[in-house]
């Protein structure tokens, strides 16, 4: 029986594009953008840099720490690195990446109230084993962020910055191209 995620947890985000190529979720660089701490983009290794690969995830909803994440939930994600920010969408998405479906830039922030939504994602599990509605280490999801009332799937689009690997953002489309937005979840 797989293990299901809690509240609390330390986790790495692997992208599925190209056969399970696409790197691991990871801050990368400075922002200048308003209330932004980090960019984002992926990695080739989930330890690129001492916490950048490494997010904790934690309820948006008021759910305790230690209890299961169950698919549909709305969790915020909080990376490791120095003193730690939040998964957000700030601002909107290059052109190239408008003409593939995209709606919004991925950074951190140093809150997770930024904006209202920004940092909130709500996580889907493809399927999981047992099919007890839990998301579990290993299992594979899609992140859907909540700002505006549709902030769009995250998701890996263009070549990211030097260190990384790809580019990320939200798109509208849950899966454009190549499983662009699926991630699989794996203990930290």
């Amino acid at each position: 029986m797989a293990e299901a995620l809690k509240y609390g947890d330390k986790i790495h985000l692997q992208n599925a594009y190209n056969t399970w190529g696409g790197g691991y979720l990871d801050t990368n660089g400075g922002s200048s953008a308003n209330g932004a701490v980090y960019g984002v983009s992926t990695a080739d290794s989930p330890t690129r840099g001492a916490g950048t690969g490494t997010w904790e995830i934690a309820s948006a909803e008021g759910k305790a720490t230690g209890t299961m994440v169950a698919s549909g939930d709305l969790i915020t994600l909080r990376n490791l690195y120095s003193a730690g920010s939040y998964l957000d969408t700030n601002g909107h998405a290059s052109a190239d990446q408008k003409k593939a479906g995209a709606k919004f830039d991925v950074l951190t922030a140093k809150s997770d109230d930024r904006g209202t939504g920004t940092a909130e994602w709500r996580i889907f599990a493809q399927t999981s084993t047992p099919q007890d509605t839990s998301v579990h280490i290993g299992d594979t999801v899609h992140l859907w962020n909540t700002y505006a009332g549709n902030g769009g799937f995250l998701e890996t689009n263009g070549l990211g910055p030097a260190g990384g690997k790809y580019d990320v953002c939200t798109n509208a489309y849950y899966n454009r191209t190549g499983n662009v937005a699926d991630w699989r979840v794996s203990r930290a």
